[in-house]
């Protein structure tokens, strides 16, 4: 899996993460809320991904050719996967301690008095940002490689394979809280 399509997942845990490193134990995500921000920011990672790469896609590459329908199935999901990005937004916020940012705003306080959907275009927007920064030029044929390989697959299974590879490699940033051994799969 190439590195700007894990960022995606793990760029919510960024937005608070400028004191989350202090922290003496961090907080556990839960597979089910890891596999719903991967659903939910993989339209973000698309959109990053082709502003970062415009020149260096081909004009008859997947991107240019199936990427958009490869993005459509995520952004169809996307309303039903923020309350799980929402909730692993605010397990990185929520830490012993005054949460912070490094502008002194308190997130905490911010994510819990605003409503959620008024947040969304915020999160959007420094999730989108810290992607595209994340993308170099000689990353941009690994990323549609690899958009290629996932685009058979629903978006649900995709997020629920990376959570599934993160819990395989034991990833440490997010942690995965323990009771997701048991599984991803979502209750509809």
């Amino acid at each position: 899996m190439t590195k700007p399509l894990l960022a995606s997942s793990l760029a919510f845990a960024a937005l608070a993460s400028a004191q989350a490193g202090q922290a003496q134990q961090q907080a556990c995500v839960d597979a089910a809320d890891l596999a719903d921000t991967i659903v939910y920011a993989m339209p973000i990672a698309y959109d990053a991904s082709r502003t970062a790469c415009a020149n260096r896609f081909s004009r008859d590459g997947f991107m240019a050719t199936r990427g958009d329908d490869f993005a459509a199935k995520f952004r169809a999901r996307q309303d039903a996967a923020w309350p799980g990005a929402f909730r692993m937004l605010k397990t990185f916020v929520a830490k012993d301690g005054e949460a912070s940012s490094a502008s002194g705003m308190d997130m905490s306080a911010m994510l819990s008095t605003m409503p959620p959907e008024a947040l969304r275009p915020f999160v959007d927007a420094l999730v989108g940002q810290m992607i595209a920064q994340e993308i170099k030029g000689d990353t941009c044929n690994k990323i549609e490689r690899g958009a290629e390989l996932l685009s058979p697959l629903p978006a649900d299974n995709i997020g629920g394979l990376v959570a599934f590879i993160a819990e395989m490699a034991d990833l440490k940033n997010p942690p995965l809280c323990p009771a997701a051994a048991a599984g991803t799969a979502k209750k509809k």
